[in-house]
């Protein structure tokens, strides 16, 4: 059985032993910090503690004194057979030699005869690789846990008096910022956060929060299944989308403990649906830079790939490094394509995309850990209807095409962020003439046009603008039944990101505007039924 951490794998340890448990699997990196956990223990229980180690033998570290040159691993099995009394005993970094079959025989053997004494067995290890054979022996898999914010705000302590006299003043006379250091710190190992503060100290003369993410970054780069986003994009950067850029902000301080003694939840995630260039993924790098928390990618497709079984603990292993560096955003961007194929069978790819995705669906129902998920999709169609129930998202957004006001807002900030002054063009002009666009269109029509005055020796203006348009066809255009259909189904089930009952367009969309009698698209919400109910204009 697999033992969670909802207590303190100190106690989940002493309810094992005064069980009987034979043989124990604890996985964690930490040895250190884990055998100074279990000769407390054992000094608190009054059994001898005995650690082995392929390098140095066994070694007795609580209630008890000496050494025993026994470094050959099947002689070690037989020591703590042969030994006498109450005692647990510890086998660090056994796992690569599970491969022998005598030896897995041999551990066998010892989880049988164990059962009748006061000895428990324990293979410390920083990775789970239990042979099939020894499955049903080993009584119970233990994951440590990382270091809690009391043993983090302990190992920043350690440092404060090396900071300057000035600094520490500071830093006691803020309540909050101790607490904010430890945030940045949690999900380190108690090693990483001692070398992290006392590099902090020495480049900073006190806690920056910066060079703590910089640790961080270590991590997920070993991962190899996640990328670390850096902050370039600021939440100024997204236009329009009113109501989800105030759902976000007000959650912006829902991680800290504050909110849990407020009686507040941890936010869940959230799912963007919607026209493709609408700010999806542009949302998801914003959020980053506004909550200052680390924004992780996950691209699904590096999940499937290599041996049989490894898809399977590729999504363990993106968990388990996502909750190990939380607080942070996990953003998944296109989940439609990488999840589609959850009706996958034997006869297609052995079911490892439904075996998968059930194991992310679950996490994602009953995760406790500080992990914000953004998940954003372009075709809800292909999306499995148990990714859209309640309780795995806290809600669905959907992004639809800007409207006047929204327009407005982008090309501001694309004009703005080519240090042009946006009060030197005609903005009224260039709304009109792009109901129909998504803001990367409108993004791109900025750049195409910023290219073609570079070409001609002249400035960005409003006409270069306006022909760079003219020869633009926009997605809502190319893709016109598709949006319809999104729409639609988003009439009911999602949340409008946007604002609705906007002032309705004073001209006809790119379909009109190019000869072709038809309604637009872009400037949604503009009729209401006399019940209130949203008239979309399709």
């Amino acid at each position: 059985m697999t033992i969670e951490n909802k207590r303190s794998s100190k106690a989940e340890m002493e309810d094992l032993i005064r069980a009987r448990y034979s043989l124990i699997w604890v996985t964690s990196p930490e040895e250190n910090r884990v055998e100074e956990a279990l000769r407390k223990l054992c000094v608190e229980r009054e059994m001898r503690l005995e650690v082995w180690s392929i390098t140095e033998g066994f070694k007795t570290i609580a209630n008890g004194q000496g050494t025993r040159d026994v470094k050959d691993p099947m002689k070690a099995i037989d020591h703590v057979i042969r030994a006498e009394g109450r005692a647990l005993f510890v086998l660090r970094d056994f796992h690569p030699f599970l491969k022998e079959p005598a030896v897995v025989r041999r551990l066998r053997d010892a989880a049988t005869e164990l059962r009748k004494t006061k000895k428990s067995l324990l293979v410390l290890s920083p990775v789970t690789k239990i042979p099939p054979e020894l499955e049903k022996s080993v009584a119970a898999v233990l994951d440590w846990e990382l270091p809690t914010r009391m043993e983090i705000e302990e190992a920043a302590r350690k440092v404060l008096p090396a900071l300057p006299a000035a600094t520490q003043q500071v830093i006691e006379s803020d309540p909050g910022f101790m607490e904010r250091v430890v945030e940045s710190a949690l999900g380190l190992t108690l090693v990483e956060a001692e070398n992290v503060f006392s590099k902090s100290a020495v480049r900073t003369h006190t806690f920056d929060l910066e060079t703590i993410l910089e640790e961080k970054k270590q991590i997920i780069r070993k991962s190899g299944l996640l990328e670390y986003y850096e902050h370039r994009e600021e939440f100024s950067d997204v236009g329009g989308m009113e109501v989800l850029k105030d759902w976000l902000v007000k959650r912006r301080s829902a991680f800290s403990s504050r909110a849990r003694d407020f009686g507040l939840p941890l936010p869940k995630g959230i799912l963007l649906i919607g026209v493709p260039g609408t700010g999806k993924s542009l949302t998801a790098k914003a959020v980053g830079a506004l909550w200052q928390m680390p924004l992780l990618r996950l691209d699904v497709g590096k999940i499937f790939g290599g041996l049989v079984g490894s898809s399977e603990e590729n999504i363990r292993n993106v968990i388990k490094t996502a909750e190990a560096i939380a607080p942070a955003i996990l953003w998944i961007d296109e989940l439609e394509k990488g999840f589609s194929g959850t009706g996958s069978s034997g006869q297609t790819d052995g079911g490892t995309t439904s075996r998968v995705f059930a194991s992310f669906i679950t996490w994602l129902q009953e995760k406790t850990t500080p992990v914000f998920v953004i998940a954003t999709a372009n075709n809800v169609q292909q999306l499995p209807p148990e990714l859209l129930r309640k309780g795995r998202f806290d809600e669905i957004f959907f992004c639809d095409l800007p409207d006047r006001e929204d327009r407005r807002s982008i090309i501001d900030i694309h004009i703005r962020k080519k240090k042009r002054d946006p009060g030197q063009f005609d903005l009224e002009k260039l709304i009109e003439a792009t109901v129909d666009y998504s803001g990367a269109e409108l993004e791109q029509a900025v750049v195409a046009s910023l290219y073609d005055a570079f070409d001609t020796g002249m400035d960005l203006s409003t006409e270069g603008l306006l022909n760079t348009l003219k020869d633009i066809v926009p997605l809502a255009i190319t893709m016109r039944e598709q949006i319809e259909a999104m729409r639609e189904w988003a009439r009911t089930r999602a949340r409008p990101a946007a604002a609705r009952g906007r002032t309705p367009p004073k001209k006809a969309g790119w379909m009109a505007r190019h000869g072709a009698p038809t309604a637009n698209l872009g400037d949604k919400g503009a009729e209401t039924s006399d019940d209130g109910e949203r008239k979309l204009e399709l």
